[in-house]
């Protein structure tokens, strides 16, 4: 998916400072997955904690360039005195990005500042809805680029295909959800260990 929007950009100059709203969400996508796969699967203590870092840096690196892509997208909007969200693509962009920042808030809370919750045993009681909604959200990612191709700068400008986009985000779920694992989410028996898994 990086490749089909980076390809998209980078073979239909000019390059604009729109041009950053895609390159940078594209790679918020690359490094939101990755930071999912780092904690698929975890096995002892010191793993978990360590995959519970990594994964909190980078969400961090991946929060970082959605923020910047927002702000570009916003920018450019009122410097073309343009409507916001008024398409499928902008509306799923911000619903996600709210997700995003409340996920991120969740997660980071929990994890770090447990006394918010009333102690470390109450935040891990919502840690399997913190990993669904995260699943959720990756695919909203998704269907925000999938949308994306359906704009007139995605479909005239970049020309990136609508079928492409599509087949790349299958290929990543097809590469993240058979590695989730039930007892996590309380559906098979219950594993035991850190915090982290």
């Amino acid at each position: 998916m990086v490749a089909l929007v980076w390809a998209g950009i980078f073979l239909h100059p000019p390059l604009s400072l729109f041009s950053a709203h895609p390159l940078l969400n594209s790679s918020a996508i690359l490094f939101s997955t990755e930071s999912i796969l780092i904690l698929q699967p975890t096995h002892t203590a010191a793993q978990k904690r360590q995959g519970t870092l990594v994964h909190f840096f980078t969400n961090m690196v991946a929060f970082d360039l959605m923020i910047a892509a927002f702000v570009i997208i916003e920018y450019n909007k009122f410097n073309h005195d343009a409507v916001h969200f008024d398409s499928v693509h902008g509306k799923l962009g911000l619903t996600t990005y709210i997700l995003l920042l409340i996920q991120s808030t969740v997660g980071f809370t929990q994890y770090f500042v447990p006394q918010l919750y009333g102690g470390v045993s109450n935040a891990k009681s919502i840690y399997k809805w913190h990993r669904i909604s995260g699943y959720v959200i990756l695919t909203m990612m998704l269907a925000t680029a999938c949308a994306a191709t359906q704009t007139y700068t995605g479909m005239i400008t970049l020309d990136i295909k609508l079928w492409a986009v599509l087949v790349s985000s299958v290929l990543i779920l097809i590469g993240v959800l058979p590695r989730i694992k039930k007892q996590k989410f309380g559906l098979g028996p219950k594993s035991s260990g850190a915090f982290g898994q």
